[in-house]
Formats: structure tokens, sequence, C-alpha cells
């Protein structure tokens, strides 16, 4: 059974936060961790000396949304592909390795009540 969580990250734009994540990261049992509102600029790959993989996708222009996940070494090799169709949409797919099914998790990034009709429509 494969524990998959959901994290509001706030942001993971500096260096100092990504490592923060994946220490505390490491001290649950986690197999994908889904990051929302990662404010990201850019889009960010990073494979750890553990075997971990973090995949991160790049907010809008006003420095919303973006969304990414974190990979444990236990389903690290399984990894098909990472995209981010919308800044706040990801999608990770994992491929069928040994028992473990074939499997997509989307990681979505809701705009809350704070945010005009107009984007939670468009949303």
């Amino acid at each position: 059974m494969e524990t998959i969580c959901i994290y509001n990250a706030r942001t993971l734009a500096s260096e100092s936060s990504i490592e923060d994540l994946v220490m505390e990261a490491r001290r649950t049992n986690y197999d994908v961790i889904g990051l929302a509102e990662t404010r990201r600029r850019q889009p960010f790959n990073a494979v750890y000396d553990t075997g971990e993989k973090l995949f991160l996708g790049a907010c809008d222009s006003r420095g919303v949304g973006s969304v990414g996940v974190l990979v444990n070494t236990s389903l690290s090799m399984n990894i098909d592909l990472f995209e981010q169709p919308t800044t706040r949409i990801g999608r990770l797919q994992l491929k069928r390795r040994g028992s473990i099914p074939a499997l997509t998790i989307f990681v979505v990034y809701a705009p809350t009540s704070n945010y005009d009709e107009e984007e939670v429509e468009g949303f």
C-alpha cells in the first residue's frame, strides 16, 4: 500500500525552504507528497543522494500557484513523468513495476474564497 500525502507548502521559492521540506519529509512515512502553492518562478527538479526525487512546476506571473511532488526512494524508479499542464494542476504518472500497479496522481491547488469570482470560475 502506498502512502500519498498533500502539503500546502506556502512557498518553496528558496533553497532553504526546499531543504526544510526534504528534512521534514524524511521524518515521516510517505511514498509521494503532493505539494501545493510552491510559488516557484521557474521549474525545479532534483534527485537526492537518498534516491528521492523532487519535481516543482512554475507559478504564474503574479507569484500565485505552482504545484509539485516529492517522491520517496520506494517509488522513484516507477516515475514515468511529472507535468504541470497549468499553474494549478500537476500530474505524476507512475508506471507498473512488479507488484506495484500503474498509478496517476493529480496535485491540484484550487483558488480559495479570497480570489475573485472570475478566477474561481476559470479554474
